[in-house]
């Protein structure tokens, strides 16, 4: 595999998205939903580089399976419940490829009353883009390629590696 982004251009990465936010939201509370199981690397690395307060709460979202391709469907596994009335919603995620999932997730949570959401990825993967939205912030963008590590998986692989690689076909853990 093929390092994209090494660990330490993504710890730069974060700490300049958390001086961003911070300056975007000081004087306010921020509540934080983190979308797993790809994004729990990166809030868990980003919430340190907040200095204001902070809620985090998690949700479960799927749409891949056991795929490189987003099936048709996103259902969200996890929810909030109502305690998003009123407050400055960030979502994060690890990537926004199609859109897809982050689209419907922000519809779910608007209908629910919050004073903003706002969305935040590392990666911004922009060839497959269905839908009519772009994060907030972002880490890196890239157009194409499948790529792991840092949170990234391919059917639940490669999640732990510090770095962002390119996942060549074969180089997938399920060929023979």
């Amino acid at each position: 595999m093929k390092v994209l982004f090494s660990n330490s251009q993504i710890s730069e990465k974060v700490e300049e998205l958390g001086k961003k936010i911070t300056a975007d939201y000081q004087g306010s509370e921020l509540f934080v939903i983190g979308i797993l199981k790809g994004g729990f690397m990166f809030v868990s690395d980003l919430v340190r580089h907040l200095d204001l307060p902070v809620r985090i709460e998690f949700v479960r979202l799927s749409s891949y399976g056991s795929s490189d391709r987003p099936e048709c469907e996103v259902k969200i596994i996890d929810e909030t419940g109502d305690i998003v009335k009123g407050r400055h919603i960030l979502i994060v995620d690890d990537i926004m490829d199609t859109g897809q999932s982050i689209v419907a997730f922000k519809k779910h949570l608007q209908a629910k009353g919050p004073a903003s959401v706002k969305i935040c990825t590392m990666i911004n993967k922009t060839c497959r883009r269905t839908q009519d939205i772009e994060p907030d912030y972002y880490g890196f963008a890239i157009t194409d390629g499948f790529i792991v590590g840092y949170g990234l998986d391919f059917a639940e692989s490669y999640r732990t590696l510090p770095d962002i690689y390119v996942l060549e076909p074969s180089d997938r853990r399920d060929n023979p």
